[in-house]
């Protein structure tokens, strides 16, 4: 599996991604944000998380203008995966690849620790590594991660199962408490909790490595 890890300024947790999916056996290469194109041959490109130009304006609106993110919504329209966390998600829900926005959390406050989330689908090459309804925990770390849509949009994506997950105890006041959606395509996934950071036990738990390992079946074994 190829994949690539877009840097922008203030980015944090590109090297935490990019260990993920080579622990699921990519070859990883990491992309400059002001670089015009992305490596041939790719299968994924992961936008990760961090403060993307300071989370100035918006979280994720100015990322979603520089050159290389151009490029990665080509590759989307193209077929290409991706996958979003955190600021990552914010900077997908910018570029209009992922409906939604992501606004300040309800509690006005920084949320820094591990929740618990529910797998609202594994009809998709990110979750089927899960059972339906499995609770697993992985870490949030975030300041704008209230998910919010249209009443129209959230009912065409609970219509079309692409709810990825769910907080099982809402930490941020996301309707209907949404943590990751998936594309209309099912190809595109953002999230704000971060399966990164929860692939190794001594970091205190494993549950997001399955996210990588699904991910990594995009590419069948020669």
């Amino acid at each position: 599996m190829k994949a690539a890890v877009i840097v922008y300024p203030g980015s944090n947790c590109d090297r935490d991604l990019a260990v993920a999916f080579e622990r699921a056996g990519a070859e990883v290469t990491m992309v400059w944000h002001k670089d015009t194109t992305l490596p041939a041959g790719l299968d994924i490109v992961g936008v990760p998380g961090g403060f993307s130009y300071g989370d100035y304006l918006r979280c994720g609106a100015i990322a979603a203008q520089s050159p290389i993110t151009r490029a990665l919504i080509d590759f989307v329209h193209a077929g290409g995966h991706a996958i979003g966390i955190c600021n990552g998600f914010q900077v997908l829900t910018e570029t209009g690849l992922l409906p939604g926005a992501l606004m300040r959390n309800s509690g006005l406050k920084f949320i820094c620790r591990s929740v618990g989330l529910r797998v609202a689908t594994t009809d998709s090459v990110f979750t089927r590594e899960y059972s339906d309804g499995q609770v697993i925990h992985l870490p949030v770390a975030h300041h704008d991660g209230n998910y919010v849509c249209d009443p129209e949009t959230l009912k065409q994506l609970q219509g079309d199962d692409r709810i990825a997950f769910t907080y099982a105890d809402n930490p941020n006041g996301s309707v209907a408490d949404i943590a990751g959606v998936l594309s209309e395509n099912r190809r595109v996934l953002g999230l704000m909790p971060h399966p990164e950071r929860a692939v190794d036990e001594a970091h205190g738990g494993t549950d997001g490595a399955a996210v990588f390992r699904a991910i990594a079946g995009l590419v069948e074994p020669a």
